[in-house]
């Protein structure tokens, strides 16, 4: 069903002129018109006057029509996708489905309670790549969920098909590096429509790569020390990066250009993360601070709450978002407060050498739903549900694995969780763990 009514138009357009001809019976008589000097058109004439006045009617599109046509198209797109997933006559409600979910997902309104259906994990399948034999730093997953790509502390990115977790692809970061650096994977986004993948190699510069020939692209340079963090905001061209510099930069990948500098962070930034309104937000690390950064109006929130450095951050939605840091606490924070709105101290327990909390490395969210996951170094991944509208954690259950879990992300439909393990912290080389 159309949310865009149309008026039709009344009738057939009437002619400029018309002409009183007689009718069959009735004899014309001569009579004198009132102009003689008056020139009564052909009819070829008037043809071709209504044809020129219709295609000038045609040619001129006014925005209202645009808009109209623009969304009749995208309607008719929606239609054929669900045409070819749906198994009966019910698509109809399938496309008024999904655009209320698009239209609350645009806004940061999509809610969706699935926590409660995970009781546990089925099998755990290890990937290996001979290309990448050093620690694994990183992760990154195409929308559709159908390619994964993986870097380490090795100096390559290496593709994966899903479908079958078979490798497709090596990408050296080698070529054309900078030999004074030492190269490797430190972190990975890609755009949503799978155009541009984007690569922090430990330089101030980012590399950019065909995702499907994996043909290098351009290097893109706008920060002065090393890139630290990478993100691409969704359904566009647009990325954000953060660097060990303290600032943030907004990318546009269509020009392949520097499109503004944000400052505020007193420390290296950590990680970033965005989802669909124009806007990003960062952890500052050691400054203890989280930031959202509004791009188009030029502010910035500040939020407080971990008592240590903070090493990740994932948005769970466009009004929440969840944290965790080296105080091995995880919190769950809503925009428009500046304190958490739950917290769970140490999440993964301490550590039995020290005495001191584990440090949580990594966390996952999937977008829109009360399903969360963290990882750390004391052998466990852990599945948690956010309960009371995200005020209170309650962990489902966990998942065994040896080492540094640095890097966590949920598959699009949940099915999976893909964990990126190492024996050492994807940030530094405090310890080792021989076992990961």
């Amino acid at each position: 069903m159309s949310f865009f009514i149309r008026g039709k138009p009344s009738g057939k357009p009437k002619d400029k002129f018309k002409r009183n001809l007689p009718k069959p019976d009735q004899k014309s008589l001569p009579k004198r018109t009132k102009f003689d000097d008056e020139e009564i058109p052909s009819d070829e004439e008037i043809l071709s006057n209504n044809e020129a006045g219709e295609s000038s009617e045609e040619e001129v599109e006014t925005p209202q029509e645009k808009r109209l046509r623009l969304a009749k198209k995208y309607l008719e797109e929606i239609e054929k996708e669900e045409q070819k997933r749906a198994e009966d006559s019910n698509y109809v409600a399938d496309v008024d489905k999904r655009l209320a979910s698009e239209y609350l997902d645009s806004v940061g309104k999509l809610r969706r309670f699935v926590a409660s259906t995970y009781l546990g994990f089925e099998e755990v399948k290890f990937l290996k790549h001979k290309s990448q034999k050093a620690p694994m730093t990183c992760l990154c997953l195409s929308r559709d969920g159908k390619i994964l790509f993986t870097g380490s502390k090795s100096p390559a990115i290496v593709k994966w098909r899903v479908e079958d977790w078979l490798p497709v692809g090596v990408i050296s970061l080698l070529d054309g590096a900078d030999r004074k650096t030492k190269v490797h994977g430190v972190c990975l986004t890609m755009t949503s429509d799978g155009k541009f993948l984007a690569v922090a190699d430990g330089s101030s510069g980012v590399r950019v790569f065909c995702p499907d020939t994996l043909a290098p692209l351009a290097v893109l340079k706008g920060h002065r020390k090393p890139v630290t963090a990478l993100v691409a905001r969704k359904d566009t061209h647009e990325m954000y990066s953060g660097s060990s510099d303290r600032t943030v930069v907004v990318w546009s990948l269509d020009e392949m250009a520097k499109i503004e500098v944000m400052f505020g962070h007193q420390a290296s930034i950590t990680d970033l993360d965005a989802l669909t309104r124009d806007r990003a937000i960062s952890s500052g690390g050691s400054d203890n601070s989280i930031r959202i950064w509004k791009v188009s109006e030029e502010s910035q929130l500040v939020y407080n709450g971990h008592n240590g450095s903070i090493d990740s951050v994932r948005l769970i939605n466009e009004e929440n978002f969840l944290s965790c840091g080296d105080d091995g606490a995880l919190c769950v924070w809503s925009t428009m407060k500046k304190k958490p709105l739950a917290t769970q101290s140490l999440a993964h327990g301490k550590a039995q050498t020290n005495g001191e909390a584990n440090w949580i490395s990594a966390i996952a969210t999937l977008a829109n739903t009360d399903l969360v996951a963290s990882g750390s170094c004391d052998g466990f991944i852990r599945v948690w549900k956010l309960e009371s509208h995200f005020r209170k954690f309650v962990q489902l259950f966990e998942i065994p694995l040896e080492g540094f879990v640095n890097a966590l992300v949920f598959t699009p439909d949940g099915s999976h969780l893909i964990a990126s393990l190492g024996q050492e912290h994807r940030l530094g080389r405090w310890w080792r763990m021989p076992q990961g």
